[in-house]
């Protein structure tokens, strides 16, 4: 019962990614960065690097990039504002018009970091991604699966990604206050950072910056009634600070940028 509990009310904070919109809404790329959205830049770079996206931009060939999430990940009935969605688009608008740039999701909803893992090399095979977002944890922490069994699964998983011959970014669980007091989310925060010090990948802190736009008033994340505005928002947010992450990770200068 209280994994059920659980589950619902982290559903009900991921209502970011829920809430039903109009038909034909689109969020249309913009070439200045919301108020809003702003952050401290320690949140958007990282020591790893993307060597393999660098490539791919440096050199011509399509940035394939595809991400592994659950239902937060998408905005049923709006897919164009979608985090993934608006990362393409503002890739595209970064990026010279020549650079074919295409973002793909996987949904592997309800599934632990050991459950998603498994159906990575099948994965790899099928789609062949320059750079893989693997977004978890969230299912994890809900089940209270033992942490360092988490961080076993997480590193088996981004071996099979690299050996694969994708770069990998780790995307952490999302920031609620409400879900913070009912879960511990530390020991899964922690053991992501591990592995991707371990591999030397970047990971794309969601935890931290959602929690940074909460305290700092620019979204209530608190209140249990979100519109699909709200949702559009964060996720637009989302969205460009994760293309702005890749483009520092990937060291990309204004050589490869168009604007």
């Amino acid at each position: 019962m209280k994994a059920k509990v659980l589950l619902s009310l982290i559903l009900l904070c991921g209502g970011l990614a829920a809430p039903q919109a109009r038909a034909g809404d689109a969020a249309p790329a913009a070439p200045a960065v919301p108020a809003a959205c702003e952050l401290p830049s320690y949140l958007l770079t990282s020591e790893s690097q993307l060597p393999k996206v660098a490539e791919a931009v440096k050199s011509g060939k399509p940035l394939e990039i595809l991400v592994i999430g659950s239902r937060s990940t998408t905005i049923p009935a709006s897919e164009d504002a979608s985090y993934p969605a608006r990362m393409q688009a503002i890739l595209k608008d970064k990026l010279p018009p020549s650079e074919a740039v295409h973002v793909s999701v996987e949904i592997q909803s309800k599934k632990t970091a050991e459950e998603a893992a498994t159906t990575f090399v099948k994965l790899m095979e099928a789609k062949r991604p320059t750079l893989v977002i693997w977004q978890t944890g969230t299912v994890d922490a809900i089940r209270a699966i033992d942490p360092d069994d988490f961080r076993g699964a997480v590193t088996e998983g981004v071996a099979a990604l690299q050996n694969a011959g994708a770069d990998v970014v780790l995307m952490n669980l999302q920031y609620s206050p409400r879900t913070e007091t009912m879960i511990s989310v530390p020991p899964y925060l922690d053991n992501m950072r591990v592995v991707a010090q371990e591999h030397d990948i970047p990971l794309f802190d969601r935890f931290a910056i959602m929690r940074q736009w909460n305290d700092q008033g620019q979204f209530d994340l608190f209140s249990p009634s979100r519109g699909p505005e709200l949702a559009k928002q964060v996720h637009d947010c989302l969205g460009r600070a994760l293309a702005q992450f890749v483009f520092d990770a990937a060291h990309l200068g204004p050589a490869q940028q168009q604007n």
